[in-house]
């Protein structure tokens, strides 16, 4: 009998070589479907700031996914997100994505947001699977050129407020 898988989601304060070898396998994704002008990931310098908290995934000890939140006053934006297709199916995305609902949360915002590309059709069933729904473009979105954002799907997700134990309540 195989043992269970162990994801483990390990918050990251630099561009390790794990980092930027995965960031670098969504470039390359990204690269064969959207002109340069629809992807609007942050390059990996931009990423570790201060209002951006970034994760590295592992599964049973190995990187295979990453991903990011971009706190703002009002709001916050999932970040390059991304699972290697051998990962896929094994949880990953979801723990994920449930440590970037945490960190929103334990920071204030109440909405989530991202923009993904409307051939990114694994990652829209997937937000989708988890709540979000489709909404306008928002954020420096809103003013880009229509053609900066044909391809661009927009997505929102109202998180739930902290537990309320942990409030003293």
């Amino acid at each position: 009998m195989r043992a269970p898988d162990r994801i483990t989601i390990e918050l990251v304060s630099s561009a390790t070589d794990d980092v930027r070898t995965l960031l670098a396998e969504l470039d390359q994704l990204l690269m064969v479907e959207y002109r340069p002008e629809q992807r609007h990931g942050l390059a990996v310098d931009a990423i570790f700031k201060p209002n951006i908290r970034f994760f590295l995934a592992r599964l049973n000890g190995m990187a295979v996914g990453c991903g990011g939140v971009m706190l703002f006053a009002d709001f916050a934006e999932i970040k390059r997100m991304y699972v290697r297709d051998g990962a896929r199916g094994h949880g990953v995305a979801q723990a994920l994505l449930a440590r970037i609902e945490e960190e929103t949360r334990d920071a204030g915002p109440v909405l989530l947001r991202l923009e993904t590309g409307i051939r990114q059709t694994a990652a829209l069933r997937f937000y989708q699977r988890a709540g979000f729904e489709v909404r306008g473009p928002f954020g420096a979105y809103a003013t880009m050129a229509p053609q900066a954002i044909a391809t661009s799907v927009f997505l929102q997700k109202r998180l739930g407020s902290p537990d309320p134990r942990s409030e003293g309540g």
